[in-house]
């Protein structure tokens, strides 16, 4: 965990943002371990984590706007406890380890909000996202089950504070995140290495998963590793690998503290670009690098998310994938039959971080608004960057033949689209690319070591 300071700093700085009542903070539960038993790690919930820092289950932060105090609530192990896990700390040495004078049993917990609750106070909650939290402040709060979503979302005034605060990433954060980039590092460039004919896809996946064990808490989201790309978010691992494929590499790993790194590679089986690989691996590079070259305070994230559109059209055009004006048709959206999502997202203590919280109140505000239209609608952020914003930025081409089909037979955007060409490239798959970058006072940093990306750096390394 980071410093006592830290983590009352933080608790501090959400005061200031906030009127009255009680802020609640539970932490994730073990019933989420029960069964089957000792399959699954505990994973804290990233709230509790930012403001308590305390690492194990059955645990509740209270935050009293009015009184100034801060709670933990838990109890302290029993010799049961003790046999499994041995001697423990108790529950007052831990909160004073997180700058937390108070603690209390967990029963106590109940206590103090049934006599906020006949007080009439206010208490601020924040979205659940797991059934048994959601159960816990039903009981809590008195509120039925199929309300408690819909109830926590009316907090906006503290939504708003905790996207404020844990979206401007602190030293000790960016370190972090960094550390975890060059996890990612080894585990992309053995990845590379074993990107060779006749290997099955679960066997670099489950190597590079072990990396990241052996390095924190394991990887950071389910690794994406494919041989066909054109499916986003591809969790099948079972294909052979073979020569004319391209592999797509999306892992990233997860440090003690759970904060994340989250990166794409895609390569060549068996380690050289064809020439129409190549050209195509170049378009979606160019349009990383503009990108990420863009990033600074004060831009609009969707501005620089149009600038990789920009890019990706005027390199199909220059192939003969695409036609007409470049502008004109990133504006009609027909870049978007080859690059359908979101540019990017926020990243943290969670991959997509605070989107728990509602994509569009993380996303986008009053000035910038979410597009409805294909494509554009699944940016995920949109408003302008601030400084030590972290920010993935991993833009793509895909060839995915259901769209191209649903396109062709609407004669869409035909104005812009070369349907003859493209219908030559079905079986091409898919190239992304992706970085971790730090927005800094005057432009951005790509954090952690750099991992190779051109075709010249990916070829060398994979004849290692």
């Amino acid at each position: 965990m980071f410093t006592a300071k830290v983590y009352s700093e933080r608790r501090s700085r959400l005061r200031k943002e906030l009127r009255s009542g009680l802020v609640l903070l539970p932490g994730n539960q073990e019933a989420a371990l029960n069964y089957p038993a000792n399959t699954y790690s505990f994973r804290q919930d990233s709230n509790f984590s930012y403001f308590f820092g305390l690492d194990h289950p059955d645990l509740a932060g209270m935050i009293d706007l009015d009184g100034g105090a801060d709670i933990i609530f838990g109890n302290d192990v029993d010799i049961d406890d003790i046999i499994w896990m041995g001697k423990q700390p108790t529950m007052k040495e831990q909160s004073l380890l997180v700058g937390v004078e108070q603690s209390a049993p967990l029963k106590d917990l109940e206590k103090m909000i049934s006599a906020a609750l006949s007080q009439g106070r206010k208490i601020h909650f924040l979205p659940p996202y797991r059934g048994e939290t959601i159960i816990q402040l039903s009981d809590l709060l008195r509120i039925p089950h199929s309300e408690v979503r819909s109830k926590a979302f009316e907090n906006e005034e503290l939504i708003k504070a905790v996207i404020k605060l844990r979206m401007v990433k602190e030293e000790e954060e960016i370190t972090e995140i960094s550390k975890m980039v060059d996890v990612a590092y080894i585990m992309h460039t053995t990845a590379m290495k074993m990107a060779m004919p006749g290997v099955i896809e679960r066997e670099i996946s489950g190597v590079i998963e072990g990396i990241a064990l052996s390095h924190g808490c394991g990887v950071s989201f389910p690794v994406i590793l494919t041989i066909n790309g054109q499916t986003l978010h591809n969790h099948y691992h079972g294909n052979i690998l073979k020569e004319g494929r391209m592999l797509v590499i999306d892992s990233g790993s997860e440090s003690e503290l759970h904060y994340a790194s989250d990166i794409t590679r895609t390569v060549p089986v068996g380690g050289k670009f064809s020439p129409r690989q190549k050209e195509i691996y170049e378009v979606v590079l160019s349009a990383n690098l503009a990108a990420i070259n863009a990033m600074k305070p004060g831009i609009p994230f969707r501005d620089i998310h149009l600038l990789a559109a920009s890019k990706i059209v005027e390199g199909l055009k220059n192939i003969g994938l695409m036609k007409g004006d470049v502008q004109e048709a990133v504006n009609k959206g027909a870049h978007t039959l080859f690059f359908p999502h979101g540019l990017g997202h926020p990243l943290g203590l969670d991959v997509h971080d605070l989107e728990g919280l509602g994509e569009n109140l993380v996303g986008y505000d009053s000035e910038t608004i979410r597009s409805k239209e294909f494509g554009l609608a699944f940016l995920r952020f949109g408003r302008r960057l601030q400084k030590d914003f972290v920010m993935t930025i991993e833009p793509g081409i895909y060839f995915i033949p259901e769209l191209i089909d649903i396109w062709k037979s609407e004669n869409k955007l035909a104005e812009f689209i070369n349907y003859d060409l493209v219908d030559t490239y079905r079986d091409f798959g898919g190239i992304r690319i992706e970085d971790d970058v730090l927005v800094t006072e005057d432009g951005f940093r790509i954090l952690g070591k750099p991992i190779p990306k051109t075709v010249a750096e990916i070829e060398a390394l994979m004849k290692e």
